[in-house]
Parts: structure tokens; C-alpha cells; sequence
């Protein structure tokens, strides 16, 4: 099953958002939510930071991973 979450994201968060998702043994997407038709991976700095993080994003993914999705619930607040 697939799970959507909408986050914001600043430059720094965006580092950090990376460097879990990396951790994560799953495929994680992320697009602006306004146009989804551009989706990177969330494991790739240039991918993301190359979005508009001035809006809100949506991650996609499929596994589970407590630390992901902790982080996740702390970026979702800010949307």
C-alpha cells in the first residue's frame, strides 16, 4: 500500500529529509503537490532541492520506517 504525506520543507529540513530517507530500504518520491507530473527521489539532494520548497510537497512511499516517518509527522505540521 502506498501512503501519501504532505510536507514542507526548508533547504536545511530538506537536507535532513534526504539523509533519512536514504536510510530507508524502500522508494520514496516526492513532487510539489501543485504539479505532481514532476516526481524525483527523495534520496537524491539535487532531486529535491531542485523542487519548490516554498510550497507544499508530497511524499509517496511504501515501507515502513519509524525514524522516516517521524520525521515526516514533524514536516507535515508545518504544512
Amino acid at each position: 500500500m502506498t501512503k501519501h504525506k504532505i510536507i514542507v520543507l526548508s533547504i536545511d529540513s530538506a537536507k535532513e529529509f534526504v539523509r533519512v530517507a536514504s536510510h530507508c530500504d524502500f522508494d520514496i518520491d516526492i513532487a510539489n503537490s501543485s504539479s505532481q507530473s514532476y516526481t524525483v527521489d527523495a534520496k537524491s539532494i539535487l532531486g529535491v532541492l531542485g523542487l519548490d520548497l516554498g510550497s507544499p510537497l508530497i511524499v509517496s512511499f511504501s515501507g515502513c520506517n519509524d525514524e522516516f516517518e517521524n520525521f515526516l509527522q514533524d514536516c507535515s505540521h508545518a504544512a
